[in-house]
């Protein structure tokens, strides 16, 4: 219980010494590795970072090792049993993540004690017996590096009691947390004290251990618990903006969205039309269901078969498998080259059926169209997923359009939204790419010598500068204001779920090529978290793994072929309708009067009779 007792007296002693003034107060100047700047690590507390739920100390009886539900939960059905899909998933290697680590470290450096709110959720066994500090990681133990365990998340208790349908139990548990979260978010998870383990189906006769029916593990809701994500260091002022809370004090609100705003894909969900009702996707998403509504839908597609290996059990058409797939394509091998199969429990066949799951997640996500119009192409991308595309982690994730343009002997004539796969390089000038940037505001940068500006720095972030992902159906701006979830430097009609990008089509083109392709991070991102690093080799461990791996190349999501009609060539059709009328004449007799160079139709340089005769003699013979 080391955080939510003697928060107040911490406050009261230091709360006039804010964040604006704590460059003063101890903070550390360190030498930022790469650049000759001294950069300021703010000197923040435990307290800054605190998150209502369950806390450390709280547990009578510790998450168990995933070993123990093997016996039951393995090896018996490569779909169906829970393990070989976990294990083979990044849930199950959370705290193996190579750029993970790399960013945690990076959060350290900045903000002290920040790396606290990162644990929670790549760590969450690790954080509630009290391991999380130091907050780098270094004091925890070999379960903890299972990650997002079997354990952790089926002891898991809905925050929100609701007599006759949630376990008995969980009233007198929920009474026993000293603060409640007010939605969830940032691991603000509220375990039960004994291995009482919860899930979606009521068992019948099942006496292997303490079990609970629970409809919280079908509901969106407790997947928010961290894929919604603040940092509650910075509060949101009356217009809209973030402004830090004073040293050592912890949030005045638990309210995420009075927090600064990090990820958001449970309120992109929240506010979209997946969350009013299902939506027929016809089995865009695989599993028994086609329409679609919850996280689980999509991500633990439902299949046949039995949750466990004893044939005595039932078999279920609607049994959540445990993929947990999401838009992370290579991680898992960089984890592989990392570490030995025997200690993460992963696998080739594993990983590449994992890859290939996410490669088809990714692909389901999008439709993607090419038109022509005259001499413009326009390409629209629509979201077909429950959130924004892409989602989540924003940090070096994008999403793009590339479009080739061939001429009739296929040879490339130009091309927009290039990546170099030799140097991992997108020509971003050219295209539009789909992603989030966050920033450093003046106040930050004054005291830690960061350049104000988009920033890739998570923990002293406080601004969004970007935001042009596509929001999902059901989209409205108003909802997405009060959610935290509005585009940023760009905009979208309410009811929107899809962007329309036009390009013009060069002289000679026959036909195009127009692709989707989505990266999980970019160059620019490994390298920023191995060359701002100088505290350990994460970063640097990070980039040699991303060399060995492929360097995260991207993943062609979609891709259409669209033949191309060559421009209609009409110059007397001076007002482009695609006829002539007396709408022609008149506007060549303007350009005729104003010496405008579209009347001069023998090109002579000249505007005379000649000029008005080449018209007439085009207007008579009419467009192709």
């Amino acid at each position: 219980m080391r955080k939510g007792l003697n928060m107040r007296s911490n406050f009261n002693r230091r709360g006039m010494i804010g964040f604006g003034l704590c460059v003063f107060v101890g903070a550390s100047p360190l030498l930022q590795a790469g650049t000759p700047e001294l950069v300021t690590q703010v000197p923040t507390t435990i307290d800054d970072f605190f998150i209502p739920g369950s806390q450390p100390g709280m547990l009578e009886h510790p998450i168990v090792s995933y070993t123990s539900c093997d016996s039951c939960h393995a090896g018996y059905d490569p779909i169906a049993a829970p393990h070989d899909s976990w294990i083979n998933s990044m849930m199950g290697q959370t705290m193996r993540d190579p750029l993970f680590r790399a960013s945690l470290t990076i959060a350290n450096q900045d903000a002290a004690f920040s790396g606290d709110l990162c644990l929670r959720c790549h760590a969450p066994g690790g954080w509630l017996a009290g391991r999380s500090e130091p907050t780098d990681g270094s004091a925890l133990i070999d379960i903890d590096f299972e990650g997002v365990n079997c354990n952790m998340c089926h002891r898991m208790v809905d925050p929100e009691f609701a007599p006759g349908v949630s376990p008995a139990e969980d009233e007198a548990i929920l009474a026993s947390i000293g603060i409640l979260p007010v939605n969830p978010h940032t691991g603000s998870f509220i375990i039960d004290p004994l291995d009482r383990r919860r899930g979606p189906f009521d068992l019948e006769n099942f006496n292997s251990h303490d079990w609970f029916q629970s409809p919280f593990f079908s509901e969106s809701r407790m997947c928010a618990t961290c894929h919604d994500v603040s940092n509650p260091a910075f509060e949101r002022q009356p217009d809209g903006t973030y402004s830090a809370l004073p040293l050592g004090q912890p949030p005045l609100s638990s309210n995420k969205y009075d927090q600064f705003p990090v990820e958001r894909t449970y309120s992109e969900w929240l506010t979209s039309a997946f969350a009013q009702a299902p939506i027929e996707m016809n089995g865009r998403f695989g599993g028994n269901i086609t329409a679609v509504s919850s996280c689980q839908d999509c991500h633990m597609p439902d299949t046949t078969g039995r949750g466990c290996n004893r044939n005595s059990r039932p078999i279920r058409d609607n049994l959540p498998t445990h993929q947990f797939v999401g838009g992370n394509t290579w991680v898992l091998d960089a984890i592989r080259e990392q570490y030995p199969d025997e200690d993460t429990g992963l696998s080739e066949e594993g990983v590449a059926t994992n890859r290939a799951r996410t490669y088809n997640m990714l692909s389901a996500a999008a439709d993607l169209e090419g038109t022509q119009t005259d001499d413009t192409l326009q390409v629209r991308v629509t979201n077909m997923s429950g959130h924004k595309l892409p989602t989540g982690y924003p940090e070096g994730r994008r999403m793009w359009i590339n479009v080739q343009f061939f001429d009739d002997l296929d040879q490339l004539l130009t091309e927009h939204g290039h990546y170099d796969y030799t140097t991992a390089t997108l020509t971003t000038s050219d295209t539009t790419v789909y992603e989030a940037k966050l920033g450093i505001d003046a106040q930050v940068s004054a005291l830690t010598g960061i350049p104000e500006g988009e920033s890739f720095h998570f923990a002293l972030n406080s601004v969004w500068v970007k935001d042009n992902r596509i929001p999902p159906m059901g989209f409205t701006n108003a909802a997405a204001e009060l959610t935290q979830t509005a585009p940023v430097d760009y905009s979208y009609a309410d009811g929107q779920h899809w962007d329309d990008v036009l390009y013009e089509i060069p002289a000679g083109a026959h036909s195009a090529r127009v692709a989707l392709l989505y990266q999980t991070a970019s160059r620019e991102y490994i390298e920023f978290l191995r060359d701002e690093n100088f505290t350990d080799s994460t970063g640097t461990d990070l980039y040699n793994l991303w060399l060995d791996t492929g360097m995260g190349e991207p993943y062609e999501m979609l891709s259409v072929n669209v033949p191309l009609d060559p421009p209609v060539n009409c110059p007397p059709d001076l007002t482009g309708e695609g006829d002539l009328n007396f709408l022609d004449v008149s506007a060549f007799l303007t350009a005729f009067g104003n010496q405008d160079p579209i009347a001069d139709f023998n090109t002579d340089g000249n505007f005379n009779f000649l000029d008005v005769s080449a018209f007439l003699s085009e207007f008579a013979q009419g467009c192709p």
